[in-house]
């Protein structure tokens, strides 16, 4: 229900006024308070993991968010999600001894139940809100974003005498609003990761930075701004992401499987019930996979590239060379909803500003690997503007 009814391209294009929205935002706070100030560099990791927060949290609710009588803006969302995220990450004694499970050594599932009861109540917030707004206006509400095409859903399978055959309870409507604020990459933090190793490697290598702008000069012009439609003629653009996804997957181990009967792979004996991770960092850059995997090649996804096989890598683990959000039924369900992120909000910085590194400045791509493959150091670069039209920041 999940993926038919809130990711299929229906809806998705319906919730593109709340992501254009916050984009926009973000660039005119660039420009009104990095630009004009030109005094200190941006963090253009923070920057776009705000930009993504607050365009899911837009598109899920709408609503300003609160837990008890606190306010939840886009950068406390985001430290919730990424403590979570932490939380979930950490090494946990009883996965080696199963037998102390029940001392909770570390304390890490009473955290992660503190952290799960915020949510909770943020989201019975913004339901009680919804429910008085759908009330207050005879049962018609102008805005159509994921909660409410939850609530319709709901509604639809009530009955006269007050009984609901539907199989959604309010614990699983808030279940998936909160697999809707992380499908984007954990609310943002993986897709944080992604851009920024994008602006970080396209920094590092100008010739690709030049193709793309270019591109965006070509398709786009110089007097409005990017929209969802022009994506489908970005094509380096395109490529440029499938390359940084593949030279920094954001999650270099998938979810663990397990598989339902002892088999053999590579000559190796997997018992029933054994727990398997794919290790996508080795598997992209495995040199008979790739020709020179450690280099930033985004031409490698042209279809007039050398590799006759380009035109058939997608984000959806079709080729199984290429698998950052996973493959087959266990593939990170919120692809098409990251894939629009990445490419929108990328496009929107590259078609806006020129950026450029300090004065002597230098782009380090050194790592730190756990849950989520981040950049060691932030990326710190000033904007210069690129459109011909200030009005466009305004």
């Amino acid at each position: 229900m999940f993926v038919r009814e809130m990711l299929r391209k229906s809806s998705l294009d319906g919730m593109y006024g709340p992501r254009r929205e916050e984009v926009m935002k973000s660039v005119r706070h660039v420009y009104d308070v990095v630009y004009k100030a030109g005094t200190s560099p941006v963090d253009f990791g923070s920057l776009v993991g705000s930009t993504v927060v607050n365009a899911i949290m837009s598109m899920i609710c709408g609503v300003s968010l609160k837990a008890g009588e606190k306010t939840i803006d886009g950068v406390e969302f985001r430290k919730l999600t990424t403590e979570l995220t932490v939380l979930i990450g950490k090494p946990h004694v009883s996965d080696l001894f199963p037998g102390l499970a029940w001392l909770a050594i570390q304390g890490i599932e009473m955290e992660t139940k503190k952290v799960i009861r915020v949510f909770d109540a943020i989201f019975d917030s913004a339901i009680e809100e919804r429910k008085r707004i759908i009330t207050e206006g005879g049962g018609e509400v102008q805005r159509k974003d994921f909660l409410q095409l939850l609530l319709e859903m709901i509604n639809d399978h009530d009955h006269e005498d007050g009984t609901n055959t539907t199989t959604i309870s309010l614990a699983q409507l808030k279940a998936i609003l909160m697999i809707l604020q992380s499908c984007s990459g954990w609310n943002g933090y993986t897709t944080m990761t992604a851009l920024e190793w994008a602006m970080a490697d396209l920094l590092k290598n100008p010739e690709a930075m030049n193709k793309v702008q270019e591109e965006l000069t070509q398709v786009v012009g110089l007097t409005i701004t990017v929209e969802d439609f022009h994506f489908s003629q970005l094509t380096y653009l395109n490529a440029v992401i499938k390359e940084t996804l593949r030279s920094h997957p954001p999650v270099p181990f998938l979810v663990p499987r397990y598989p339902s009967q002892s088999t053999t792979i590579g000559g190796y004996n997997v018992p029933k019930g054994a727990k398997i991770f794919l290790n996508v960092w080795a598997i992209h850059m495995d040199p008979s996979n790739w020709e020179n995997p450690l280099e930033f090649r985004p031409e490698r996804f042209l279809n007039n590239s050398d590799d006759d096989d380009a035109s058939k890598f997608d984000l959806s683990g079709n080729n199984f060379n290429l698998i950052p959000f996973g493959s087959g039924r266990r593939a990170c369900a919120g692809v098409p909803l990251a894939e629009r992120m990445l490419l929108y909000v990328l496009a929107s910085f590259l078609h806006a500003f020129e950026w450029e590194l300090p004065c002597g400045g230098k782009v380090v791509l050194s790592e730190i690997c756990g849950i989520v493959l981040k950049k060691r150091e932030p990326l710190l670069i000033f904007p210069k503007p690129r459109l011909s039209n200030y009005e466009l920041y305004s």
